[in-house]
Formats: C-alpha cells, structure tokens, sequence
C-alpha cells in the first residue's frame, strides 16, 4: 500500500515514521483493497491548544471509491489512532455491502437461469481479488 503523509505543522512533522506505520500496522490486512491512501496531520486553530489535532485519512479502493476519515482530538497520538480505528470498521463495512449486493443478485435469479455475463469493470476486479483469495485460504 502506498501511504501519502502530508502536514504544514512542523509539530506534526516528527511523527510522520509513526503515523505510517500505525496506518500500516492497522491496514495490514485490508492492504489489497486499499492500494493508496492520504494522511493530512492539521493543527486546526493554531497554537491556541485545546481540542484541535486533526487527522484526515483518505483511503482510494480499488474500484475506485474514495472513503474519507476524520478525527479531531487534544493530541497528535489519539486523533491518529481515532482515525484509524474508524476507517478500518468502514472499509470492513465497505466491504461486506458489495459482497452482500453481489450474493443478493445471484439469490434473486430465478433457478435454471444462466447468469449473465460480467461487465468489464466486475472482470477487472475479480482478475485482483481472485489472486488474493486464492493464497489466503
């Protein structure tokens, strides 16, 4: 997975080795779904302090969504790890819609119905996600 840090703070800035590997360590599982995703690291009213440490991931599926997660919170740590545990549930949940859609379609086809043939974009995914499935059971 290729993760993009981004952050204009230079507060922010030492913990760019930590905030990839948290995004790693956290994405390790779900990294064939998610090839590319964007960590932004914003202070949101300046040197104020208070509840303003913004993590923002963005995270481009494979197929071509793009899932947007936010937290704010007091530190740098927290707002990440608020982020992430967020964003994992999501793509989960992502996840599971489009292979309930996929079972949904097949059990409403009446019996002895031939299936219909797959678009080009549904050909292109199963050419990715077959590999995968394929070592991992």
């Amino acid at each position: 997975m290729q993760v993009i840090f981004e952050s204009r703070n230079p507060d922010a800035a030492p913990l760019r080795d930590l905030a990839v590997a948290r995004l790693q360590f956290v994405m390790r599982r779900l990294s064939w779904l998610v090839p590319r995703a964007r960590l932004q690291l914003s202070d949101v009213n300046g040197p104020r302090g208070g509840v303003d440490k913004r993590c923002q991931i963005e995270f481009k599926t494979g197929v071509g969504t793009v899932l947007v997660i936010s937290s704010v919170s007091r530190d740098w740590r927290s707002a990440i790890d608020s982020a992430l545990s967020r964003a994992s549930r999501a793509l989960v949940r992502q996840w599971r819609r489009s292979q309930d859609k996929g079972q949904a379609a097949a059990a409403q086809r009446p019996a002895g119905q031939p299936q219909p043939k797959p678009t080009p974009r549904q050909r292109a995914r199963s050419a990715r996600v077959e590999p995968f499935l394929a070592v991992h059971s």
